[in-house]
C-alpha cells in the first residue's frame, strides 16, 4: 500500500512529500523545510509513524525544493538523489539561498543522478522516472503505475503548469513534456504537485487552461 504526507513549506508554500508503504521504508521527495521550525515538524511526523528514510529524491533542484536536501540527508544518513541534467541548477541554489533571503541554506552536492527509465524502489512501491523538461532543463516525475499515483513537482498543477522564464525552462518544451509523458498516463491518475492541491490526468486533460487536450 502506498502511503504518503504532505507539508507546505517555506514562503514559497512548496509542498514536501514523504511516501512509504507498509514496511515503513520511506522516502523524502523535494524537502523543503528552510528553517529549525520546519525541520522539527518533519522530524517529529518520520519518529512517530516509526518510519525508515531510505531515500532522498529531487524532482529538480530548484531553491525551494532542496532547502532541506543537507538536513534531510544527515539525520537519516541517506544519499540525495537528483535528475542528471539538475547538477547545474543544484549548483546555482548557492547563490540563490542567500538572494531569496534564505540565509541559512547549506549545499550538498549529489550523490546519485536518476535518469529516465529508472525505477525508484521505496519498500515494495516501484516508481517510474519520467523525464519532463521545460520548467527546469532536467525535471522528472514519480510514477506509481501500481497505486496509480504521480508526484509531477513543477511540470502539472491543479489547472495550472509550472512557470517558464526561470534560467533553463521553455514553454513548448514544457507543453510538450506534459501532453507527451503526462497525459498519456491512465485519466484516473493522481496527481500530487510541487504547490498547491492534488488533481487527476483527466481532470487536467479536460479543463487545464494552459494544455487542455480535451473539451
Amino acid at each position: 500500500m502506498l502511503h504518503f504526507q504532505s507539508f507546505v513549506f517555506n514562503p514559497f508554500q512548496e509542498n514536501t512529500y514523504v511516501v512509504w508503504d507498509d514496511t515503513g521504508d520511506a522516502a523524502i521527495i523535494d524537502p523543503g523545510c528552510a528553517d529549525e521550525v520546519e525541520n522539527r515538524e518533519l522530524e517529529a511526523f518520520i519518529k512517530e509513524n516509526k518510519l525508515n528514510v531510505r531515500r532522498l529524491l529531487n524532482t529538480h533542484c530548484h531553491i525551494d525544493h532542496v532547502l532541506g536536501n543537507r538536513y534531510v540527508s544527515e539525520t537519516w544518513n541517506v544519499p540525495l538523489e537528483i535528475p542528471e541534467h539538475e547538477l547545474a541548477v543544484l549548483k546555482s541554489a548557492e547563490v540563490l539561498g542567500p538572494a531569496y533571503g534564505f540565509h541559512d541554506y547549506r549545499h550538498i552536492e549529489a550523490d546519485r543522478l536518476l535518469r529516465e527509465g529508472d525505477v525508484i524502489e521505496i519498500g515494495k512501491l516501484r516508481f517510474a522516472v519520467l523525464f519532463v523538461p521545460g520548467h527546469s532543463p532536467g525535471h522528472v516525475a514519480f510514477y506509481c503505475a501500481e497505486h496509480d499515483s504521480l508526484f509531477s513537482g513543477d511540470v502539472l498543477f491543479y489547472n495550472s503548469i509550472g512557470r517558464t522564464d526561470l534560467p533553463g525552462g521553455n514553454h513548448d518544451t514544457l507543453i510538450s513534456s506534459i501532453h507527451s509523458n503526462l497525459f498519456t498516463l491512465p485519466d484516473s491518475t493522481r496527481v500530487y504537485p510541487g504547490h498547491g492541491p492534488e488533481t487527476t490526468i483527466g481532470f487536467e486533460k479536460r479543463t487545464n487552461p494552459f494544455c487542455a487536450i480535451e473539451s
